[in-house]
């Protein structure tokens, strides 16, 4: 068993790596950071399609939570003011707002400042899709 939550974030996809790049040398979450490209993703109790679609957080325990909530819970490892805005996105209807906003975001990654073609998330691995 993990003593550390995980983060699990697309490494092909520059915009993804800039924000983990950026929270890791700005906001210094205590967890470890990972591209699911190199992760276990198996013993992470997560698959490649789940990986591709969203930022993945793992507690040390298993659970395994996506997007805006793995955002709030990174945020919520975060020293300074972080750790109140990431308990705020765990609340409705902040919650409602979040997810809607990062989805937005996860689909037009692509477009967005550092984003590249690898970005986009290929057609037909969005869960339900």
């Amino acid at each position: 068993m993990r003593n550390r939550s995980v983060l699990v974030y697309d490494g092909d996809c520059a915009f993804c790596t800039t924000c983990v790049e950026f929270a890791e040398r700005r906001l210094r979450p205590d967890c470890d950071m990972t591209p699911w490209q190199f992760a276990d993703l198996d013993a992470l109790g997560t698959t490649a399609e789940r990986a591709q679609y969203e930022v993945l957080w793992v507690t040390p325990a298993g659970t395994v939570l996506g997007g805006a909530q793995a955002v709030a819970k990174l945020l919520m490892r975060c020293g300074g003011a972080w750790p109140v805005v990431g308990a705020l996105l765990t609340l409705p209807p902040v919650r409602w707002i979040a997810h809607g906003a990062y989805r937005l975001v996860a689909a037009n990654r692509a477009r967005l400042p550092g984003g590249t073609p690898a970005c986009a998330v290929p057609p037909g691995r969005a869960p339900g899709a």
